[in-house]
């Protein structure tokens, strides 16, 4: 059997997202016991669940903003873990993940709050980046209505492994055929004890974020819904 590579595509630190528990150092650690070979950082930006106060200077809010992604990148230095930096905009409750641009984007764009959705989507792409609409029929408290941009989005998250009800995913999985557009997978981390397996598998290491779009963008993957077990490890 061919080698695979699993990578997470969707995951929080309590660093940079209120409702996460772990750091980035543990995310690390836990990953690595489960077998992934990468994990892309997706804290909330400040237009979500955020960890980062509202009343500092745009750079001091950025920087921290990066840490739970750089705590892991240091962590999993010397090891044969990738770590890849992205995050998890909030237009009222409706979640994009947004890959391919990095801290210097976010420091040359301090209005971004003052963004619509349809700005933020073209300056996205403009600069290189890639958008997938995370989670697109959930249901929660916090989020007031369904709203879909199948116009303005690369791809959509057709397997999130946090939903309990499993008809998030199936109409996600519709939406995205609907609309001929490319499918993702993850976990949706926010405690290192509930690492489950899911995300991307890939027949070749995946060593860049322009890596991991050039693939997702040539459909050259596994979509992976997970093993549904917990790790029990001391961290």
């Amino acid at each position: 059997m061919r080698k695979t590579y699993l990578y997470e595509t969707h995951m929080h630190t309590r660093e940079g997202s209120a409702c996460a528990t772990a750091t980035g150092q543990e995310m690390v650690r836990a990953h690595i016991k489960a077998g992934y070979a990468g994990m892309i950082v997706t804290d909330h930006f400040f237009n979500g669940n955020t960890a980062i106060p509202k009343d500092l200077p745009w750079d001091v809010r950025v920087d921290l903003f990066c840490r739970g992604y750089e705590h892991a990148l240091e962590e999993a230095k010397g090891t044969d873990l990738h770590v890849f930096f992205a995050w998890e905009y909030t237009y009222h409750g409706t979640d994009f993940l947004t890959y391919g641009l990095d801290k210097d984007f976010l420091l040359k764009h301090p209005d971004i709050l003052e963004w619509s959705p349809e700005e933020y989507f073209d300056i996205v792409h403009e600069n290189g980046g890639f958008i997938v609409h995370a989670h697109p029929f959930r249901e929660a408290f916090y989020i007031d209505k369904i709203r879909l941009f199948p116009e303005y989005i690369d791809a959509v998250e057709v397997i999130n492994a946090s939903h309990l009800d499993p008809i998030f995913d199936e109409r996600a999985l519709s939406f995205a055929q609907e609309n001929s557009l490319l499918q993702t997978a993850g976990s949706d981390l926010h405690h290192w004890q509930d690492i489950c397996g899911a995300g991307m598998a890939f027949e070749y290491e995946i060593k860049s974020m322009e890596d991991f779009i050039k693939s997702v963008k040539g459909e050259d993957y596994t979509l992976v819904k997970g093993f549904n077990e917990r790790i029990n490890s001391e961290q």
